[in-house]
């Protein structure tokens, strides 16, 4: 089965095997926001998959 590219892109694999994702919502009109909003976005997010899904979406991880 094919890695799904446009998945793929979005996510980076640590060497431990988690899956790290940027947080929705921060390229645009940012400027209004409090930084209390905007600083947790600039961190990265872990993303649980299911073993499903991660064999559907990613079969090399």
């Amino acid at each position: 089965m094919k890695t799904n590219k446009s998945f793929s892109k979005r996510i980076r694999v640590t060497r431990k095997g988690k899956l790290v994702v940027r947080k929705a919502g921060q390229d645009h009109f940012n400027a209004k926001e409090r930084s209390r909003t905007k600083g947790p976005k600039k961190r990265a997010q872990s993303l649980k998959l299911g073993t499903r899904l991660r064999r559907r979406f990613l079969p090399g991880t």
